[in-house]
C-alpha cells in the first residue's frame, strides 16, 4: 500500500460507494436533514447526487465527513457476531 494512503479510510472507496452506504443507512430524507443540499432533498437520486458532489468540493467534503463518522460509529459498536471469550 502507498505509504501516503496508509490509514486513510477513504482510500479505495469511491464516491458512489460512500453515497450508496449513506443512503442505505439513513435514507434520502434523513440524509437531507443531516446535509442540507438540494440534491438530497428535492427528487434525490444517486446519479444526480454524484454529478453535483463531483463538481462541488464543499458538498463532497460534508458527505465524506458524514461517512467517516458513520465508520467510526460502526467500529465503536460491539459486534454481535464476535464470539465471546470466557
Amino acid at each position: 500500500m502507498d505509504e501516503t494512503q496508509a490509514g486513510n479510510p477513504l482510500h479505495g472507496v469511491t464516491l458512489k460507494m460512500i453515497l450508496d452506504r449513506l443512503v442505505a443507512r439513513y435514507g434520502w430524507e434523513e440524509l437531507g436533514q443531516r446535509i442540507d443540499i438540494r440534491c438530497f432533498t428535492h427528487e434525490p437520486s444517486i446519479a444526480s447526487s454524484l454529478k453535483f458532489l463531483r463538481r462541488t468540493p464543499w458538498a463532497r467534503e460534508k458527505v465524506e465527513a458524514l461517512y467517516l463518522r458513520l465508520l467510526r460509529a460502526t467500529a465503536a459498536q460491539p459486534s454481535a457476531s464476535r464470539p465471546r471469550s470466557g
